[in-house]
């Protein structure tokens, strides 16, 4: 399998051919707001040094962590620097890891469990990192005969490591610490408890005991992007999740908490691609 040099050529990649992708990167694309994809996502990281914030939560990265994101949470590198950040970022399909899976054996857990104890991060020790990098290897060198076949069984034995290691830090999450403003940290509480209903400057403001211009300031600065911008990110997140569960267009944009039709429409195409509608369709296919 060739290894690609850009995020988003992995996920048209991914998307294309309903498999999965790898890119090796190793400078800065252009920064990228709150955003979401259909493809499940695998972030290695190989140099650290950057934040990762992952629908509501936000998680350092050191070298050899590994991100597990589905295609439902809004993320965003924060916290952007000049220093090079190396790192491998697999594109995944959905349907194709479901395929793989078996009676016995559900890879797709790791991706679709999300309860109350899980967590995006795993830190990888050495020796797992080797592990990991030697399956990257196995499917990105191999050539000529079966080389199909080679890659998928190494991309299934990577996924079985991922979930046996995901299952095994579930236990822990308990004890884990994220690192980030408490104020900004309580915000983000708020604002994910009331995402169906009608959110205003003026309503964190009150809720709060803050200015709107205080409240902007801290949360430009731990998250990088904007309140309104991460709202919608979340909002359409919840519309897709819908949408894939069979929910028609105008259930998804009721229960999702745009305002109106038109914003609704014009922001799920804007970050999908594609209209709700065209979604709703490819999601029934």
């Amino acid at each position: 399998m060739q290894e690609l040099i850009s995020c988003k050529a992995a996920i048209e990649n991914c998307q294309r051919t309903r498999s999965f992708s790898i890119a090796h990167l190793y400078k800065e694309e252009k920064a990228m707001e709150m955003h979401i994809h259909d493809c499940y996502e695998l972030y290695y990281s190989i140099s650290g040094g950057k934040q990762f914030l992952i629908d509501n939560r936000f998680y350092s990265i050191a070298p050899g962590d590994l991100f597990i994101i589905n295609q439902y949470e809004s993320h965003k590198l924060t916290q952007i620097d000049s220093c090079v950040h190396e790192r491998i970022v697999l594109s995944i399909h959905p349907d194709f890891v479901k395929r793989l899976s078996t009676q016995e054996t559900d890879l797709d857990h790791c991706f679709s469990t999300r309860d109350g104890h899980f967590q995006h991060k795993l830190s990888l020790n050495k020796e797992q990192q080797k592990r990991f990098l030697y399956y990257i290897s196995k499917i990105t060198s191999a050539e000529g005969f079966a080389h199909d076949i080679i890659e998928r069984a190494a991309f299934m034995e990577l996924l079985v490591m991922i979930n046996a290691l995901s299952s095994a830090n579930d236990t822990q999450a308990a004890h884990s610490v994220y690192k980030y403003n408490h104020q900004v940290e309580d915000i983000l509480s708020y604002i994910n408890q009331n995402l169906s209903q009608t959110i205003t400057m003026e309503q964190l403001s009150g809720h709060f005991y803050l200015s709107s211009s205080y409240i902007c300031r801290i949360f430009k600065a731990a998250t990088g992007t904007t309140i309104n911008k991460y709202i919608t990110a979340r909002r359409i997140s919840i519309a897709k999740a819908h949408l894939n569960d069979g929910s028609s267009v105008a259930e998804a944009f009721e229960r999702s908490g745009f305002a109106d039709y038109s914003n609704f429409f014009k922001a799920f195409t804007k970050a999908v691609g594609i209209s709700p509608k065209k979604y709703a369709n490819l999601s029934v296919s």
